[in-house]
């Protein structure tokens, strides 16, 4: 194990297509700037296992980074200038009652730079019909009251959850679980994807914030994939460095070593997480995430330094390294993924999805014996950059697109 490098303790729309739509776009009055409509964008697309068309099925969205879905079919869209939209049949809601979020373009003039920062991930808690909780993550400024000197210069990934309202116009019972300490500038590499392993707990990610050295620090949270419970209320007994020696290691860590993790799933049936990576250029990655696994961020690394192109750690090995599954030699820049089990293209069930943002491309990874047997790469330019990637409740994936007019949009069978 290479030891730490310092001791600082839509309402889904339905895939049957009516005649208003074959004819040409249907659009519906929608909040300002975001519209819920149907558009065409390809009729017939042929992939390996069977020819799909594509949809957009929301618009006008600026820089959206993920989506969820209520049990009553409702969408949520988070939009990382720190807006939450809320989409419900013909009618978008902006929800208030956001916390305050430390969003892209206050970082444009942080000291050491930024960009990356905003309203993050969405998720809708498995028990949500019984709790109503919807978690999420974003970057935060930190609180004037309770954070410590010097941390109210940075920012911080946290993970909050909250509940709708009834006319769904804003959240209540907000409460923030967890908040990066310390604190971190400049502003970029926040993470930031939510998983529920169904066991209690909850997995959200943390990038190493653009700085390196604390993925090696386990008395850092930065770098790592952290696992709490999912209340909020401490961290599981089973965590792997729970009880650990030195006493100062962070017992929420699961993982680390890990650069910036966009994108986090789980395959029910055997109960394996993976997860995409932002590695370096060059060196993005497709990881199983192990309770405990050095992933070797930055003294094991795959790719070279983006400005200068040298060589970055000791290496691509080292001893308790683990090493990735799959590993991307030209970059895509990995973000948004997920495990279909759909049967809308029976081909494609069981496959891992995964956005590409610089490559403006979808891929498909086949895993046989926990490696990639195969990939395909699907919507190649046809959107642009894809940021997050889903299983809507009608068994069809839906894309997100990474740009300031942007829109949601579904794959379903051409046929």
């Amino acid at each position: 194990m290479i030891q730490p490098t310092h001791s600082r303790i839509s309402r889904s729309v339905s895939p049957y297509l009516s005649a208003a739509f074959l004819a040409g776009t249907v659009a519906m009055p929608a909040a300002a700037g975001v519209e819920v409509t149907e558009r065409l964008i390809e009729s017939s697309v042929d992939s390996e296992q069977g020819a799909y068309r594509v949809v957009q099925v929301v618009d006008g969205l600026e820089h959206p980074w993920a989506i969820a879905w209520l049990p009553d079919g409702r969408m949520l869209v988070t939009e990382r200038a720190g807006r939450l939209q809320l989409v419900d049949g013909d009618d978008v809601t902006a929800v208030d009652g956001l916390p305050p979020i430390h969003a892209d373009e206050d970082q444009r003039t942080a000291p050491q730079g930024g960009g990356q920062g905003g309203l993050l991930d969405v998720a809708v808690h498995p028990d949500y019909e019984e709790n109503g909780w919807i978690y999420f993550t974003y970057s935060s400024p930190g609180d004037p009251d309770t954070v410590t000197s010097g941390d109210q210069y940075g920012t911080a990934t946290a993970l909050a959850r909250a509940r709708l309202s009834d006319d769904g116009s804003k959240l209540v019972d907000r409460e923030t679980l967890y908040a990066q300490m310390p604190r971190h500038n400049p502003g970029r590499h926040y993470g930031s994807r939510i998983l529920f392993p169904g066991d209690g707990t909850v997995l959200f990610s943390i990038g190493d914030r653009g700085i390196r050295s604390p993925s090696q620090d386990l008395t850092d949270p930065a770098g790592s994939i952290i696992r709490i419970n999912e209340d909020g209320n401490g961290v599981p007994d089973d965590n792997p460095f729970v009880g650990a020696d030195p006493g100062n290691l962070r017992p929420e860590i699961y993982s680390y070593g890990h650069r910036n993790n966009q994108g986090l799933a789980i395959n029910h049936e055997t109960g394996e997480i993976w997860a995409t990576e932002h590695g370096p250029s060059g060196g993005d990655m497709l990881h199983r995430i192990a309770a405990g696994g050095n992933y070797g961020w930055p003294q094991v690394a795959f790719g070279r330094e983006y400005t200068t192109g040298e060589k970055i750690g000791i290496g691509q090995h080292a001893p308790g390294v683990i090493f990735p599954v799959y590993w991307y030699e030209q970059s895509m820049a990995p973000s948004g993924l997920v495990h279909y089990t759909g049967d809308a293209i029976p081909g494609w069930q069981g496959s891992l999805f995964a956005g590409s943002l610089v490559r403006r491309q979808l891929h498909r990874l086949e895993i046989a014996d926990g490696e990639v047997a195969h990939k395909e790469v699907l919507l190649d330019g046809t959107l642009g950059r894809i940021r997050d990637v889903r299983q809507g409740p009608d068994g069809l994936l839906y894309v997100t697109t990474d740009e300031s007019d942007a829109g949601v949009y579904r794959l379903e069978p051409a046929d």
